[in-house]
């Protein structure tokens, strides 16, 4: 409790009726995340994250799947400014196991469930959640490869490979000419975001992340991703494979030879995004192994 934020016991009296009596758990990354029990025994949590504009847009398309029934917690309050911050809270939604593997079996679940939720998110209306997360920001106006971020800019770039660079341009290029309408989707849709009750999803996390990019690409970015379950790592190509033919045929849309082409552009700039920041902080290089050997692979069916 000493170590939360100064303005968290009174921001919860404001707008939730109660100040926090115990922390059940705090995360930060991205944003920092507060697990609080409430006087009155009430869990919610609170998220709090540099307010870049994006969050308002995220909450309301978040509130709007969940009234709809889909698994996500229901944001409880609307998005505050607190100085540079921007702040909600959401319901406590605990339970569920993540599910584990990298398999092509496993693939067509999680299409399944990403298949979904791009369905329900194309009935939402609100303001393009800009800027994209990092990780799908591929179309910055940034001088350089990367989007500009100061604490990975700052670090010595000599570590990353050439190989990560190079991919990443030649990804870059397919997805910047594809000229492909954007849409609202989950840009973060690996297995650490979500949690199942046996074959059924129990809850989606992580709607900070929504993007407004093309759809084959955000599914694409999904098709890599969906199997990290800790450090970010990308999946094999035949469960990427299996993804990308599962989410179309749900959706009942085939997509264009350059959709496909997009989609596995997409699933190699994620890739290549996070082992340049695995390497720039000296984290696991699982991902940057996996990306050697897919890259070119995957490059010629992205035709890039």
């Amino acid at each position: 409790m000493d170590e939360l934020p100064e303005w968290l016991p009174g921001w919860c009296l404001e707008h939730l009726g109660g100040e926090p009596v115990g922390v059940l758990f705090r995360s930060r990354q991205v944003s920092m995340v507060f697990g609080l029990r409430l006087a009155g025994g009430r869990d919610v949590v609170v998220k709090a994250r540099v307010d870049d504009g994006r969050a308002v847009s995220c909450v309301a398309a978040q509130a709007w799947m969940a009234e709809r029934g889909f698994p996500c917690a229901r944001p409880l309050t609307p998005v505050v400014g607190i100085g540079g911050l921007a702040v909600h809270a959401e319901e406590y939604r605990p339970g569920g196991e993540v599910l584990c593997g990298d398999s092509p079996d496993i693939a067509v679940r999680c299409a399944e469930v990403f298949a979904r939720l791009m369905a329900e998110l194309s009935g939402v209306t609100v303001a393009s959640p800009l800027p994209n997360p990092p990780w799908v920001r591929w179309d910055h106006t940034d001088s350089g490869l990367w989007p500009a971020i100061e604490f990975l800019d700052s670090r010595d770039q000599n570590v990353v490979s050439e190989h990560i660079v190079d991919t990443a341009e030649r990804a870059r290029r397919r997805l910047l000419g594809a000229g492909l309408p954007c849409v609202l989707g989950h840009a973060d849709f690996e297995a650490q975001n979500l949690r199942w009750r046996g074959r059924q999803v129990w809850v989606v996390h992580d709607w900070d992340s929504l993007a407004w990019q093309p759809e084959a690409a955000l599914v694409g970015a999904a098709s890599g991703s969906f199997a990290s379950a800790g450090p970010p790592t990308l999946a094999p190509i035949e469960s990427s494979e299996a993804f990308l033919v599962a989410y179309q045929e749900i959706r009942g849309r085939l997509f264009t030879a350059v959709e496909l082409e997009v989609a596995w552009a997409a699933s190699l700039w994620m890739a290549a995004y996070n082992a340049r920041e695995m390497a720039l902080c000296g984290d696991s290089p699982a991902g940057a192994d996996a990306l050697r050997a897919q890259s070119e692979e995957r490059l010629r069916r992205a035709n890039a």
